[in-house]
């Protein structure tokens, strides 16, 4: 059954030249060749402000570009989050975007007279992309993953995105052409898949 696919290229370079980017364009290849409906979001692109008050946060309006992002994620089955680690983390250009959009009244809803709050994006799943410098096993098993796991379960699980897939892409620089195509082949594939 076709999809609704919203791929988030969160790479903050806008120039478009980086494998994040290559990565983005074979999923969106392979999901449309699926008959999948598929909108991209270039975060460099985006023109938003950074959050600085609780207050905005949960009550603030969202700027009108964060609003449009936020119609493409609802319209959404299924989301795809590409981005390149940097200091063992998301770009902060990554993380100022999704605090914009994943805010209160969109993503979740808190409740006044309880300690619990409504998941508002359940019914969608995601795939979560990263690329590094360092092998995958050692940000998996060394550092724990902890930027990937923030993702998943503080962002995207706190609002009942699920499941999560996920691929973690090491050693990014020193991969030659034949590996490079490997993944490249891998995302259509996913793409294709809707997953």
């Amino acid at each position: 059954m076709p999809k609704h696919i919203v791929i988030i290229q969160g790479h903050p370079d806008p120039s478009e030249t980086h494998f994040c980017h290559a990565l983005a364009e074979s999923y969106e290849a392979g999901a449309k060749q699926a008959g999948h409906e598929v909108r991209r979001i270039t975060v460099a692109s985006v023109d938003f402000p950074v959050l600085r008050t609780k207050d905005d946060f949960y009550s603030g309006a969202a700027p009108p570009e964060i609003a449009e992002c936020q119609q493409d994620i609802a319209w959404a089955d299924h989301l795809v989050v590409i981005y390149p680690l940097w200091l063992g983390s998301m770009p902060g250009l990554l993380k100022a975007f999704l605090e914009q959009v994943f805010r209160q009244g969109f993503a979740f809803q808190m409740d006044p007279d309880s300690p619990r709050w409504r998941k508002k994006l359940t019914g969608k799943s995601a795939r979560v992309v990263i690329t590094m410098g360092m092998p995958a096993l050692v940000y998996r098993w060394y550092f724990g993953a902890h930027s990937l796991k923030s993702l998943e379960r503080n962002i995207l699980g706190f609002c009942g995105i699920g499941p999560i897939r996920e691929s973690l892409i090491g050693m990014i620089e020193a991969k030659n052409g034949a590996k490079r195509r490997k993944w490249l082949e891998k995302m259509m594939a996913y793409g294709a898949e809707g997953r």
